[in-house]
């Protein structure tokens, strides 16, 4: 079924992902535009992963439908593939190659010419500040360097939508300005769905925030309507998650109205 908001590049709707009894996630519906960076926001074990690969086509919802330029991801997986970005929290990589051996490798594996694998390269090499480890084993890369690396798969085919998961974590002050200052520049021409639990990133980087808690949708919109009146995102932060029921309980509650 195509996307009923076709102005969408990035659409959850009505998404749950239930393990046995427990609910990960329940009724989970947010859309982000193109060229918007939103903030996927919530604490640790709020759902922010588990929403992210079901929409990267990781894992498949117990109800609900994700879509990527207003297609099925569940039907749509293959062609989504060269038009989605994504940076999984703590990616798995070849250890034994070095990045420039693994970025040659999987531009390849996505069908790239010799020439655009050469050129696309260069430029997120240069994007992600690669050069100093260019050559060196993945296997004996900082963590920081390791997850730069990440983030250079996850440009290299240069793809509209890019889904990121954590792409600070790790990283050293210096090197998060820098990932946050390429995050606010690829947002002028694509959509990006970053999750963080860091309220900082939210501010320096988003335009619009969504913010889950206990597996369910709590906030959606901008950063002044977040506030609503409190001084800083970490006091909004607090009011919006501070006392909703816990979602790993069995299955007992009816699903909301807004998702038959």
């Amino acid at each position: 079924m195509d996307s009923i908001h076709p102005e969408l590049m990035i659409e959850a709707s009505c998404l749950s992902k239930f393990y046995g009894a427990f609910i990960a996630i329940q009724n989970v519906s947010f859309g982000v535009p193109p060229g918007q960076v939103a903030a996927f926001v919530g604490p640790n074990g709020a759902g922010k992963t588990t929403t992210m690969r079901i929409l990267t086509g990781y894992q498949s919802p117990s109800e609900g439908t994700a879509r990527l330029a207003g297609m099925d991801v569940s039907k749509k997986r293959i062609e989504l593939a060269a038009r989605v970005g994504y940076l999984p929290e703590n990616g798995p990589l070849y250890p034994e190659m070095t990045p420039l051996a693994l970025l040659k490798f999987l531009g390849q594996a996505r069908g790239l010419t010799s020439g655009a694998v050469r050129n696309r390269i260069d430029t997120v090499v240069a994007q992600c500040s690669l050069e100093p480890v260019l050559h060196k084993s993945i296997r004996k890369l900082s963590r920081g360097y390791r997850q730069r690396v990440g983030m250079a798969q996850a440009l290299l085919h240069d793809p509209d939508i890019l889904i990121l998961d954590e792409p600070t974590s790790g990283l050293d002050p210096n090197q998060i300005r820098e990932v946050r200052n390429l995050i606010r520049e690829l947002g002028k021409t694509k959509s990006v769905l970053l999750s963080t639990h860091i309220l900082q990133e939210v501010e320096a980087v988003a335009d619009h925030v969504i913010l889950i808690h206990e597996g369910r949708i709590v906030f959606d919109g901008t950063r002044d309507a977040m506030l609503a009146g409190d001084r800083t995102l970490e006091a909004a932060f607090y009011r919006l998650t501070g006392s909703l029921p816990t979602v790993n309980q069995p299955l007992t509650e009816p699903v909301a109205e807004e998702c038959p």
